[in-house]
């Protein structure tokens, strides 16, 4: 939802063209609600979400620490005023190079999910905490991350005992039940899976320490989502379940679920045609798309609330899509998303729940168009 500071900010600075306006009010009550949700872990802000450095000094001012997918992102962390321990290397795809600078900067704790990824981390960061990411089905995300990352829990094993082997130290396991996960019940399946990482290691004196139980938090877009404390409740009850009294140290790795609702984009309608003079479907054009931030309506994954100035007249569905000559900039199509009739060329749109992953999707100037503006309020 659009915050009255928002509408106050786009009402007095009348920005031109599309921008993303963050309230860091709303960041804030989220790092509260995690933290008060699950008072025992620590949280790891995804700095992939938004990187912004508002954002980063307010979380860091609050305790936070911070997940980081390659050495800028660690260096914006630390600038931000996060220490080198509270910040976590959480790709699985590094190049030495990068280990080393991260090690050189401080980092000691990184991600792998392959012995080869460990061999680098035992060259470049000799001593290190590694934990491995497990693989996960997914279900029930909006935005399932595949298999890309993580491997088996079997192979799981085996990357820790080679770390161990290598003189690292065999941290935890990691796993990520897919971006904006809305099934309470996927985190008790993927902990299950790292107790019996956990129990198969330890019969062989290993004894791991730490479940970093990922990201997956979602905000709300047209659905409503469950609440913080809903999560906090459904993962110590998995907790419990799979590791009874002795629950490890965890981490959780809130991106979306930190910023997502804090964030709008304002937008206007560049066009809005038919393909045929029967053609009982219009198509409307926006000054933004999927180049320009808004990548998460790729396959439709993502349906975000549009306010227009005529909410409460009739409505009929439509094509959505961007402005750039590309025709993949199409964000809905497959399921025509409903917008007034009397929406007309000129009309400023607002697109809410869009503070994570947009300003970093955006292209640099694909036909010429400037990367989305943020401004943090």
């Amino acid at each position: 939802m659009a915050t009255q500071r928002i509408l106050d900010f786009l009402a007095t600075r009348r920005p031109s063209g599309p921008c993303l306006v963050v309230d860091l009010d709303v960041v804030r009550d989220n790092f509260r609600a995690f933290e008060k949700a699950l008072p025992d872990s620590k949280i790891y802000y995804a700095v992939k979400a938004n990187p912004a450095p508002e954002i980063l000094r307010l979380l860091a001012a609050m305790g936070s620490s911070f997940d980081t997918a390659s050495v800028a992102e660690v260096e914006m962390a630390m600038d931000a005023g996060a220490p080198a321990e509270r910040i976590s290397f959480g790709n699985t795809i590094k190049k030495e190079r990068d280990v080393a600078r991260a090690y050189e900067l401080g980092i000691r704790l990184f991600a792998v999910d392959c012995v080869e990824e460990v061999e680098k981390v035992a060259r470049a960061a000799p001593g290190s905490k590694v934990f491995c990411r497990v693989l996960t089905d997914g279900a029930g995300a909006e935005w399932p991350l595949s298999r890309k990352f993580g491997c088996v829990p079997a192979m799981a094993v085996d990357v820790l005992r080679h770390a161990k082997a290598l003189g690292l130290d065999a941290y935890g396991v990691s796993f990520h039940v897919g971006s904006q996960q809305c099934d309470l019940g996927a985190w008790d399946r993927a902990l299950g899976d790292a107790k019996r990482v956990f129990a198969t290691l330890a019969e062989e004196g290993i004894v791991l320490k730490m479940v970093n139980m990922g990201g997956g938090f979602p905000t709300r877009y047209l659905k409503d989502v469950p609440v913080a404390r809903a999560y906090g409740e459904a993962i110590f009850s998995a907790l419990r379940k799979h590791f009874g009294n002795r629950i490890p140290e965890t981490i959780i790795e809130p991106g979306r679920g930190m910023v997502g609702n804090a964030g709008v984009i304002k937008s206007e309608v560049v066009l809005i045609s038919k393909k045929a003079d029967n053609d009982n479907v219009r198509w409307v054009y926006l000054d933004i798309g999927k180049f320009g931030g808004l990548a998460e309506t790729m396959d439709e994954a993502i349906r975000y609330p549009i306010v227009t100035p005529h909410d409460g007249d009739e409505t009929a569905p439509c094509v959505l899509a961007g402005p750039t000559c590309d025709s993949a900039d199409v964000l809905y199509e497959k399921t025509p998303y409903p917008l007034p009739l009397s929406l007309t060329i000129g009309d400023e749109v607002l697109i809410e729940g869009t503070g994570a992953y947009t300003t970093t999707y955006a292209s640099v100037a694909f036909n010429g168009f400037e990367p989305l503006r943020s401004y943090v309020i």
